[in-house]
């Protein structure tokens, strides 16, 4: 006879947001694993919730070391609960490798469904989300690169930042995607001081640049239907401005074409055209 794994979704920062099933299984569970062990006491606390269940400490730092003795705990009949500190664990958060532990070991998985950020943030965004894709975070190093992958994607794009590089995420996310490209920054959601600011990415960019405070989630629009209607000088200096910042002339039409989705040899001639006295 085997336990199982429930993975509870934990409030973005109003404790009202947890409903009955996450009191009684915070209460029942034989096993606590969380992120933030003082977290987990503030949650019970706010809740007032007793629990009697051992507490394990699951972080990324932590949790190879402690699959095995989590998936015995299961397999010996205890119930594990997994709590992140906001949102739903395996979601940018610790979680999927007890998950695929857990599944490989014939462990049942369920959840106790609660606030995620990706789909909060993106139903508050006034952007089309009947398609979407969440990216999490943005990558440190690489981030033109990255953006440059999802130039041509049509659905609406999700990314958790962190605040101290919001600034310069977004910096590059307009000079890859486009300084008109619409977007909209979620910070502290739920929160006391929940702010959602509605722009484009050029705007956004400059709005950031003194700095940001919080959680931040960033929705994105995503590409235009069709190739963009731009006059040859517009398209050179869509290529110039990609030169500026740094890339080479084949990596600046490259960008531009899978911006803009016209022809490469549209965009040459453009570039060519400009060149020519």
């Amino acid at each position: 006879m085997t336990g199982r794994l429930v993975l509870g979704g934990a409030p973005l920062g109003q404790p009202g947001d947890v409903g009955p099933r996450l009191r009684a299984a915070m209460a029942s569970a034989d096993v606590l694993a969380c992120e933030d062990t003082r977290r987990l006491h503030r949650l019970a606390q706010d809740l007032e919730v007793t629990f009697t269940g051992r507490v394990v400490t699951f972080h990324e730092t932590v949790e190879a070391s402690r699959l095995p003795g989590l998936v015995a705990a299961m397999q010996a009949g205890q119930t594990v609960l997994l709590l992140t500190d906001a949102g739903m664990p395996s979601v940018s958060d610790p979680g999927y490798t007890l998950v695929r532990a857990a599944v490989d070991a014939g462990v049942e998985v369920t959840s106790v469904p609660g606030p995620s950020a990706v789909t909060t943030a993106l139903a508050v965004s006034g952007l089309p989300c009947d398609r979407f894709c969440f990216e999490g975070f943005v990558p440190r190093k690489g981030r033109r690169t990255a953006f440059g992958a999802l130039v041509a994607e049509p659905r609406t794009m999700v990314f958790f930042e962190s605040p101290h590089r919001l600034a310069d995420a977004l910096a590059d996310a307009a000079a890859v995607l486009g300084e008109d490209r619409e977007a909209v920054v979620c910070r502290e959601l739920t929160k006391t001081h929940e702010e959602v600011v509605r722009g484009t990415l050029g705007s956004l960019a400059t709005w950031a640049a003194d700095g940001v405070r919080g959680e931040i989630t960033l929705v994105v629009a995503g590409a235009p239907a069709g190739p963009a209607d731009l006059t040859p000088a517009e398209i050179a200096a869509e290529v110039a401005r990609e030169e500026a910042a740094g890339e080479t002339r084949k990596d600046a039409i490259r960008a531009v074409v899978a911006r803009t989705g016209l022809p490469k040899r549209v965009v040459f001639d453009a570039v060519v055209a400009a060149k020519t006295p």
